[in-house]
């Protein structure tokens, strides 16, 4: 078969490790990316279980390994700052990783190394401030339109434009239910500068209201703050898509008297120019493919922050998806197929968080803050989530990661 050209939406995490393994099979593999230049920001994510075996795969063990964050683990405190509960990182190379992972690193530097292993590939090109408006497609080829006025036809189209994908809009049939499952909670996060007080332990913090905050360090002179809320008022979906001024007036009003650090955080965020809102959301679609076009990564399965699984999510997705072009190039269709018999089962197993047990994790009453404090400070003292993660398969849901030895291996 002569090498297919694939279009790739999206230069995030899951397209350019996509183009890793496609490039490596001789594919020519065109990333757009609607931002002017590399998005290399955003917080802190981390990789586990079957995300962990994947970067060793890719030969990029040792890379990322020097750009990891150093964070020591979690600790759960009160108003004053003393530490209630505390959760190490499980460093013991057996079980699954803690609250902190041993691979912890920042969205940006993981986007570069990504960017770094494909760009100069002389099959790969990315395209920056441009992504596709329409397509359209038949047997053989996808015809897509992008918002500089070209087009262009392609082998393939692969929707890699996250969880408000534009490409997943279009080829859910037209009745289909919105593929959100939301959990009612809003999280806003924000770097400020660092002070000899911030150490390498995370920082969690709860406060009546639904409320909780989060202060992890990620270098000498940054520190990241995360705000949740626990909020059911539909009219707060707005907030996300107001303007930056609206939602950073929105979360100052209503953490301003949630105690601890409140008063340097929200003046922080005033400042900051590294400022993020979003809904909380899962992407639950029946639908990943319709004749040559495929979605991945958060495009397709969304698992929210709160199942510690999304990188690894794009990580593995991407791999079964190039696994299965490069082993049916000639039945691009029953690629997609397969892709989606094969790696369902492992998005079933990281999409599976109770929501329930998330909310409950942020109580709304002053006597349910108590309450919560005194069973994590319980189980921490009886080192219940040390051996759990220790005792804990190291493979999320028991799902192994095939093999296709049609991926070449890493170099």
């Amino acid at each position: 078969m002569a090498p297919l050209k694939i279009l790739v939406c999206g230069g995030g995490i899951a397209g350019p490790a996509l183009a890793f393994w496609l490039a490596r099979s001789g594919h020519r593999v065109v990333i757009v990316e609607r931002y002017p230049a590399l998005r290399a920001t955003g917080a802190q994510v981390d990789l586990r279980e079957q995300g962990i075996d994947m970067v060793k795969r890719m030969g990029l063990d040792e890379t990322i390994r020097s750009k990891l964050v150093d964070e020591e683990g979690f600790a759960l405190v009160d108003s004053q700052g003393e530490i209630r509960a505390t959760v190490l990182a499980n460093r013991s190379g057996r079980g699954a990783q803690s609250f902190t992972s041993e691979y912890e690193i920042m969205r940006g530097d993981l986007v570069r190394i990504l960017y770094d292993q494909t760009k100069d590939a002389e099959n790969v090109e990315y395209v920056f401030g441009k992504t596709v408006e329409s397509f359209e497609q038949d047997e053989k080829r996808v015809l897509a339109r992008f918002s500089d006025g070209s087009s262009d036809t392609f082998d393939l189209l692969v929707g890699a434009d996250g969880q408000g994908s534009r490409i997943r809009k279009a080829i859910l049939p037209p009745d289909s239910p919105e593929p959100y499952h939301q959990l009612g909670v809003y999280i806003a996060y924000w770097f400020i500068p660092r002070t000899a007080d911030d150490s390498n332990l995370r920082r969690t913090y709860l406060a009546p209201g639904g409320r909780m905050v989060f202060r992890r360090s990620h270098n000498a002179t940054e520190t990241q703050v995360y705000f949740f809320l626990k909020d059911d008022d539909p009219a707060l979906q707005s907030i996300p898509r107001a303007s930056i001024e609206k939602q950073k007036e929105f979360w100052a009003e209503r953490f301003k008297d949630a105690g601890w650090q409140m008063d340097r955080f929200i003046e922080g965020m005033k400042e900051t120019e590294n400022f993020y809102c979003q809904e909380v959301v899962q992407v639950f679609t029946d639908t990943w493919s319709k004749g040559r076009v495929v979605l991945l990564g958060d495009a397709a399965h969304c698992a929210s922050p709160f199942s510690g699984m999304g990188t690894t999510g794009a990580l593995i997705g991407a791999y079964v998806l190039a696994g299965e072009i490069v082993r049916n190039p000639d039945n691009i269709p029953e690629a997609f197929a397969h892709y989606d018999r094969t790696l369902r089962p492992f998005v079933d197993a990281i999409q599976n968080i109770h929501g329930g047990m998330v909310r409950l994790g942020m109580p709304k009453s002053w006597w349910g803050v108590k309450i919560f404090y005194f069973v994590a400070w319980l189980l921490c003292l009886l080192r219940v989530p040390t051996l759990v993660a220790m005792f804990s398969k190291g493979e999320r849901g028991g799902w192994k990661i095939p093999n296709y030895p049609e991926l070449k291996p890493a170099r």
